[in-house]
Formats: structure tokens, sequence, C-alpha cells
């Protein structure tokens, strides 16, 4: 076949394509005729077919996204916002802190381990091109039914690629979360977050700018894994029957990315570039359109010098893959000796394959011949822009109507019993140490807090001990009942257990999974949810700063519920002040902070022992979250709580029971005035945490309270080796661990 060029695209016009293949729409093929003023050439239309899918071009939901940046004011920490390879905020003492939360959804279902790897590989490379050092990483999950045959071959392999990656790269797993449910059986949600930590001066942008400054491919060679991932992957459904739409996942190398991270550290201590790229999602044709597009002129690239595993490549095929431990620089011509120099002396290839230029287009020569010649801004930053219709689905008010306050509740101590250690052995609720024991949670020794804890944290300054705390969250169901509340509700949950670890919230990233855009009823849902997002970070006083969409996960016409992950990052002065989970010290005193109400609906509680999905989720009142987050930073830096727990799933009893379990002392709880046995134990009203103070403290903790209007109710001591409910039941300590611990085990080991 002969090269198509761009002179012979100007010439055969009438030439079909096969832009339909390629997950293009009819108009967009048409508006990239407009475009260029002719047909593309296959490196063209490979191009934009990649940079204009839902992974990169946002086409769908960016009309919605807009407000977190038009809605949200940017607070004093925001040193980087939405639009770059992650958000930046600073964390003082001359420390800024870089993070963000990706998806890696789809190519996790086809091939579990690799697919979960490179998207450990891929979030932590746009840490580094930030131009910091990556420290940790955090990896909230979502799986389909715990006891089906497909979570047995998913999960497995997921927790491997993840572990095996990250374990490799040296880097801690400090957070995330594990969830089942049917609604994910056929798309998983495999989320990916990384912190990275610099000093203000090292922050490095995406952008190619001084005509003359040479383009510089370097990391691993580019193969034929991942060829077309973003364009088929994230804008089509899986079908059996139809055409084979998936293509090969990307397959990483961990070692070849830990000799990466540390050249190009290298490289920026030595200041040697002007702007950098890693290569992700679309590849080459991300990297030097998004580069071109960023800087002040344009670009020549020679493709035939990219350096491969694979010599039977074609052009486009070079364009659209994916292979992983690749990155793209800018560098002034009187560097570039000494940048090929760090990368020989760390084994890590490196290829000048172009150059600024003084032009305006993006221009990809192959051989000698020219096969792209596009405005790099049409490819990379004016896509499609889609104004999905939406409305609210027709089953939203009975779903809402199906209260779970109907549902038989137990009659007597000894069901409540019973149902306590049905709710601690279910699979959402029990221990998942047999999936983060496979995860090195404290590799660099900088570790601070890690799963089972309500936030990750870690020192980033051993002298001042200054650390950064980070938290996931997102209940679906929650968001199936009101998206706009469920969206808030994980804000608040993530803001809730950072504050609760004694971190002050900064900033917020976000992955934002929903079913496909092309379904009213999913839009409405993402709509919901982003205005819901965006409300909440107004109100919370913390910015967005980047994030990801991943839509189009359903099979056929079932979507997954609405899940919108939100990432909080807090800051910490001290981290020798942070507050652990675990109540550690007998005879200290438990206070439950907050409101409790009859909130049932997406409870816990209501899934595990009605399998029922009904109601309306918990109310939010986010002033509350505020105050409640002041109270635990304030007690946790004054030494007047020893251990804090936020309320969430499963409610108090989940909090005390996990507190209890990890401490391995026992507690006695007292039903306050005013409520019964089973609200108090089982209600997931937000806003709430329970804390251990000391007994030399309680006066001046409640006075503190008291003074600022947060409820604070003495509910129990911590005592013994069982958790009694006075007047209802006890439960050994050692038959809590044995249902909380063994079930996860039991299902996949």
């Amino acid at each position: 076949m002969s090269l198509d060029t761009v002179e012979h695209a100007a010439e055969t016009p009438d030439t079909e394509q096969p832009w339909k293949e390629l997950g293009l729409k009819e108009d967009e093929y048409a508006r990239i005729r407009e475009i260029l003023g002719r047909r593309p050439t296959g490196a063209e239309l490979a191009m934009y077919s990649v940079m204009w899918s839902e992974h990169c071009s946002y086409k769908s939901s960016k009309v919605h996204l807009k407000q977190f940046g038009e809605k949200v004011p940017a607070n004093d920490a925001m040193l980087v916002g939405i639009g770059e390879n992650a958000g930046v905020v600073d964390v003082g003492q001359g420390y800024a802190v870089t993070f963000k939360v990706e998806s890696h959804n789809h190519p996790s279902y086809i091939e579990p381990y690799q697919g979960a790897a490179t998207g450990v590989g891929g979030i932590v490379r746009d840490i580094l091109a930030m131009g910091a050092r990556p420290v940790a990483v955090v990896d909230p999950l979502r799986f389909g039914a715990a006891d089906h045959p497909d979570t047995r071959r998913v999960l497995p392999g997921v927790v491997a690629g993840i572990g095996g990656y990250g374990n490799c790269l040296g880097l801690p797993n400090i957070g995330g979360e594990v969830v089942f449910d049917a609604c994910y059986q056929g798309n998983p949600l495999v989320n990916a977050g990384c912190i990275g930590v610099m000093k203000h001066e090292d922050i490095h942008l995406a952008k190619a700018s001084g005509p003359g400054n040479k383009v510089i491919l370097y990391g691993a060679r580019t193969g034929g894994d991942g060829i077309g991932g973003v364009s088929v992957l994230a804008s089509e459904t899986f079908e059996s029957t139809g055409p084979a739409k998936r293509p090969a996942v990307q397959v990483g190398d961990p070692f070849q990315e830990k000799l990466l991270i540390e050249c190009t550290l290298e490289i920026f201590r030595e200041k040697l570039v002007a702007g950098i790229q890693d290569l992700g999602g679309a590849g080459l044709s991300c990297a030097t359109s998004e580069l071109a597009s960023a800087g002040s002129g344009g670009m020549r690239v020679e493709l035939d010098t990219v350096p491969l595993r694979d010599s039977s490549l074609s052009p486009e095929e070079i364009l659209m893959s994916e292979s992983q431990e690749r990155m793209c620089a800018i560098v002034e011509p009187r560097h570039v000796d000494r940048f090929l120099e760090i990368c020989e002396k760390w084994d890590v290839i490196a290829t000048v394959i172009g150059e600024v230029t003084e032009g305006s287009q993006l221009e990809i020569f192959w051989h000698g011949e020219q096969i792209v010649d596009v405005p790099p801004r049409s490819v990379a930053h004016e896509g499609p822009t889609y104004h999905r219709p939406f409305a609210r689905p027709s089953w939203q008010d009975a779903l809402q109507a199906d209260d779970a306050g109907k549902l038989a509740r137990p009659a007597n101590g000894a069901e409540l019993r019973e149902q306590v250690l049905k709710l601690v052995a279910s699979p959402n609720q029990a221990s998942k140490s047999w999936i983060t024991d496979q995860y090195d949670r404290f590799v660099q020794g900088n570790t601070v807090l890690a799963m089972p804890e309500d936030a990750g944290m870690v020192r980033i300054d051993e002298k001042s001990n200054l650390g950064v705390a980070m938290a996931t969250d997102g209940n679906g169901r929650y968001a199936k009942l009101d998206p706009y509340t469920g969206a808030q509700l994980a804000l608040a949950e993530s803001y809730r257990n950072v504050a609760a670890s004694g971190a002050k919230p900064l900033a917020i990233s976000d992955c934002l999974n929903f079913g496909s855009p092309e379904d009213p009823d999913v839009m409405w849902q993402f709509a919901e949810a982003t205005r819901g997002l965006a409300d909440g970070c107004l109100e919370l006083g913390t910015p967005v700063t980047g994030g990801n969409v991943s839509l189009y996960n359903q099979t056929g016409e079932t979507a997954i519920h609405p899940t919108p992950v939100v990432a909080v990052l807090g800051v910490i002065d001290d981290v020798t002040r942070r507050t652990p989970v675990a109540f550690a010290e007998e005879g200290q005193l438990l206070y439950l902070l907050g409101d409790t109400r009859e909130e049932f609906g997406g409870s816990a509680w209501s899934e595990v022992v009605h399998q029922h999905l009904g109601g309306m989720p918990p109310a939010v009142d986010l002033g509350r979250e505020k105050l409640l987050g002041e109270i635990l930073i304030s007690g946790s830096r004054d030494g007047m709580i020893d251990a804090a727990h936020d309320l969430s799933d499963g409610g108090l009893i989940q909090a005390v029971t996990e507190s209890c379990l990890r401490g391995g002392k026992g507690a006695r709880l007292v039903v306050p005035d005013g409520l019964d046995a089973f609200t108090f134990l089982f209600s997931e009203s937000a806003g709430r945490a329970v804390v251990s103070v000391p007994r030399s403290e309680e006066l001046r903790f409640t006075d503190m309270c008291g003074a600022r209007g947060l409820p604070a109710t003495r509910v129990g001591v911590v005592d013994g080796d069982e958790i009694e409910v006075q007047g209802e039941f006890g439960i050994p300590l050692g038959e809590l661990r044995t249902a909380h611990e063994g079930t996860l085990r039991d299902l996949f080991a």
C-alpha cells in the first residue's frame, strides 16, 4: 500500500476512509475535512480519532465540567489548576504537591493484570511530568458481585497488577477503596491516584515554545500494544456480537518506569527542559499535538526516527500506539547533549524526533514525505463539544419513593447482634487486608497512615515532619438514588476522612465514572453529579485541580451506578500529631460527634440484610462537615483526641468495630436518650465521627465542641475484650475478628 501523504490526500478527495471504525461520527469526519480543506491523510485521521475520543476531548462532558472552573474559585493554596497533567497545591515550607486520579476501567476488564498495572504507570507519569517526585499511590476499585465467577477472574489480576507495578516502583500504596456491586459486573472500575512532591520552582508545564528547540522522545521503544485504545475503548460499549472493538491492552514494565522516573528527575534538577509531556492515552498523537497547541509556534516531527519494538508498524499505528514508559521533552539545542548523556547513564533510550518551528502547524514526516499538516489546537483542544440531551429518568421517582424505612428491623438484642455480625462480614464492610497486604504500604519509610486508616498520610519533610494526607470516596448506591446529593456525600466523606486523620483539606481531584452519554438518563446523572460536586466544593472551599471522566461503563442497556469518586488532599504541619482510627487506651471515653437521624436509604444495612436499594440518601450539610473537620483537626493538633473514625457505610457499629479491632481493645456502648438501639448502630447520617478522648481532656474537648456548636454525645468507653451495647448484646472481639477478616480471604485466596 502506497503512503498516504498530504499531497496525495489533496489529490484524492473521494478516497473512502475508515472513520466510523475509528470511533468518529459522520459529522465529526465532515468537520475534520472542513478544518483541513481536504480529506485527512490516514495519519491525520488516526490522530483526530484518538484525540477527539471521549477519553481525550471530554466532548460529552466538558459543557458540565466547566463549572468546576467557573463556579469554584481557586484558594490561596492553588498553584496549577485544571488543564495540565495534574493540579498543584502549595503545602507550605516551599513545598508543592501534585495529585490526580484517573481511570483504567475498560483495559482492566479485558486483561486485569496489565490493565491495572499500566493504570498505575500512567498516573505516575502524569505526576512526574509536573516536575514532581511521585511519593505514594492510591487505588479506588469497584468490582461485580463478590461471589460471581468473573469477579474471581478480574479482582486477583487487578490487585496483582497494582501491587506488582507499584511495588516495583518503590511507591507505597496508602489508600483507596474496594466496593462490590452487581452493577459493575461487566464494567469494573479501576481508578488510580498518585501524589508527588516538589519545590515551587520545580513545577513544569506541557508546552512547546522556542523555535529551534528540539523534541526528544525518551523511554521505552514504541510497540503495537494499546493501539487505538482511547478512541475505541472509551467510545464504545462491549458487544459480543459486533465487530471486534478490543485493541491490545498496554503492557507495562515497572523497571523501565523506575529508570524513567530517576532519569527525568535528574534532568529536572539540571533544568534541561522547556516543556514536557508524558505519553499515555493517544500516545504520540497526544504528546505532540498538546505540546504544540500549548506552545507559541508549530512543530515538525520525523516519525521514522521513533525507536520501535516492532518494525512492521505503520505511521498510523506509531501515532496511535499507547506503549508505556515514554515521555516527550522540549529541549533547547544547548542542552541536548547533556540531556542525552543523562538518558544514557540511566539506560533510557532517547531520540531527537523533531523541533519547534516558527509556523503554526504540526507537521509530521515519514522518510521525508509529509503525512500530517494540521493546526495543533484543532487536534488537542478544539475537538467536538456535545450538548447531549438529558432528562430525569422516568424511574427515579419510584426509586426514591421505595423508602428503606419500611424494611423490617431487628425485634430484639439477639437479632441486632446477628445483623451486626452479618454486616461486618459482608464483602463491602469486611476487612480488605487480603488485598492491601499485597501492596507495599511502607516502602521509603515515610508512610504515616495507610489502609485501613481513614486517610493515607505521608511525611514529605523529615526535619519539620510536614506531611500530606489523601482519601478517596464514592458511594454509587447513594448517587443512584440522587446523583446531586450522592456526589456531595462522596466529597463530604473524603473531606471528613482527611480531617479525621488530623490534616486540613486543601483541594480535590475527581474520577467521574458513568454509563453511556448517549443515554439521556445517564447524562442527567452526570449533569446532576457535576453540579452537586461543584456546589459542594464552593461551600467547602476546596477547588477542583483536575481529574478524569470515564464514560460508556455499561453492558448493553445496563449502566453502572453513577460513581463519582472524589479524592481530597490535605496538609498536616506535624505528622507526629496525626490521628489513627485505633482505640488503643482502655478507659478513654467515646464521643459521637454530629446528629444521628433515621437515614437508611442506600445504607449498608438495607443492602446486606434486605438486598434493597431505594429511598433517599442521607442529607448533606456541608457547613456541618466543615465545622466537624475543624473540630477534628483542632482536637488532633491540641492532643484532645487519641483516635477518630468517620461514620459512613455501616454507621456507628461498623466504625466502632474497625477501631476496636485495629487497637485490640473492646468498647462498652450506651444508647443515647432519644435514639433507639437500631438507629444508633446502623444509621448512616453524614457529618459524624466517633472519637476517643482521654479522661484528662474530656472537659476541654466538650467545651470546645459546645463553644463551636457541634453536638458531642458521650456514648461509651474503651474497655474489655468485647463490644457491648448496654441492655442489648455483647460480641467478643475474637468473634468479630473472625467474621470481619475471613470474608475476602475465603472468596479469593
